[in-house]
């Protein structure tokens, strides 16, 4: 039996998803202007901050705004090519839609995960690239070594495979639930925890947050080892979170794969 080529696959996923974003302009203009209108407002509100602070929780405002700009690169990739078709899963299992994915010849999650690519989101990318640019240079006693451009795009395709995983596992569950909806928003609160820097997570309840968040449901590691690569100098304690950083990602995707393929277990077509 022939295997499709997934790379090829995703390719003409992708071609689709631009030639219908490219069918309503207008729309699509839209929706990229105001994401990235967000994020310049959200930048603008910390440089409001560091007018009145030299640093938050140790980080300076040019390194502050390199983990903006990675913050924006991982949400950027996520809402672009898992965050669509996430939401979609629950509709797909309401109204028998899923029955057509489980008989195509190919991997179920990967046909489920990658259908729609939602091309706007991707605005947000650029202006990371621009922030970046313009942050890095600024950051006191910081030197660019190759180890950087190796490390730095790694660990946000790292930090984009943990919050797939907890979002396709999330999305699963509406397989056992029906309709999902409360979840995305729990999806929303817990991944608001990974777009501040760790060591804001102090005290009676910061500690024990930061390391639920950091050990048991990786969160916090999918901005802060990037951002600390690419704005901090090298310290053990870095080397260790990177490190458990690898660890927490292959984790998280085979514990998301066998949640996903345990709800796949429990499914019922709808037009049974």
């Amino acid at each position: 039996m022939h295997h499709p080529s997934y790379l090829g696959v995703f390719l003409t996923f992708a071609r689709n998803s631009l030639i219908r974003d490219m069918t309503f302009r207008a729309n699509f203009l839209i929706e990229g202007i105001s994401s990235v209108s967000w994020m310049i407002m959200n930048l603008g509100f910390y440089t409001l901050v560091y007018r009145f602070t030299p640093s938050i929780a140790d980080w300076d405002k040019y390194e502050f705004f390199v983990f903006i700009s990675t913050t924006m690169f991982v949400n950027s990739l996520v809402q672009a090519f898992f965050m669509p078709n996430a939401q979609e899963l629950s509709e797909l299992v309401r109204t028998g839609g899923l029955d057509f994915a489980l008989l195509k010849p190919i991997d179920t999650q990967f046909l489920v995960s990658l259908q729609r690519v939602n091309w706007a989101s991707l605005g947000n990318f650029f202006v990371a690239l621009l922030l970046l640019a313009y942050a890095v240079p600024r950051i006191e006693g910081f030197e660019l070594s190759p180890w950087h451009f190796l490390l730095y795009p790694l660990y946000i395709v790292l930090g984009v495979f943990i919050l797939y995983s907890v979002m396709i596992a999330l999305a699963a569950t509406s397989i056992w639930l029906g309709r999902n909806q409360s979840l995305y928003d729990f999806w929303f609160y817990i991944t608001n925890f990974s777009r501040y820097p760790m060591e804001i997570y102090e005290g009676t309840w910061g500690t024990p947050l930061r390391q639920l968040f950091t050990f048991v449901v990786p969160i916090l590691v999918v901005i802060n080892v990037p951002a600390r690569i690419m704005a901090k100098p090298l310290v053990s304690d870095q080397v260790f979170l990177a490190s458990f950083a690898m660890l927490a990602t292959a984790i998280s995707l085979l514990g998301s794969r066998w949640v996903f393929k345990q709800a796949l277990l429990s499914y019922r077509s709808a037009s049974s």
